[in-house]
């Protein structure tokens, strides 16, 4: 597959099991009053903020993608990251955004889960629209300036997945 200027694909390895810890602990805590959500839009929070002290499986997640934006971006210094969940019920959908509010020098998506019809993911490049079908195991790479949707949820089933910003670590 031809990827569009500045994207990239990483499958995490051995994913399933990780995976399905990610779940259970997301699913433990997605209704916890005391999360810090944002972006309410249609009404659903559209980010639900879980540490690492909530979903300890993320540790190995945002270690692996950490590495593999240090070597997309064929960096010397390391990385920072934060993370965020995105819960899409059928009929949900994300608008078009950026990410590039900060420092960041990367931006990705990791899927959790990733039924099928649950949504894809839409790059706005140069030349034209991008559309990649989601896959649990699988990050996604991109510039934070690059806008990108998510089309709507026509499943039957949530897909989870993990919304990442990279960006230079404190020296």
């Amino acid at each position: 597959m031809d990827l569009p200027q500045g994207v990239f694909i990483h499958e995490l390895p051995g994913s399933g099991a990780l995976n399905q810890q990610i779940l259970r602990d997301f699913l433990l805590h997605e209704h916890d009053e005391n999360i810090r959500r944002s972006h309410l839009i249609d009404g659903r929070f559209e980010n639900i903020y879980l540490g690492t002290e909530q979903v300890p499986a993320m540790q190995t997640v945002v270690q692996q993608a950490r590495q593999a934006a240090r070597e997309f971006l064929s960096l010397s210094y390391p990385l920072k990251a934060g993370f965020w969940f995105n819960a899409m019920y059928p009929g949900h959908a994300t608008g078009v955004h950026t990410h590039d509010d900060d420092d960041e020098c990367l931006s990705g998506v990791y899927y959790v889960t990733a039924p099928e019809n649950s949504g894809d993911l839409i790059l706005h490049t140069q030349e034209g629209l991008f559309t990649l079908i989601p896959k649990a195991g699988r990050f996604v790479f991109f510039p934070p300036e690059m806008q990108h949707e998510v089309s709507e949820n026509q499943g039957q089933a949530f897909r989870l997945s993990v919304g990442m910003n990279f960006g230079p670590a404190a020296g």
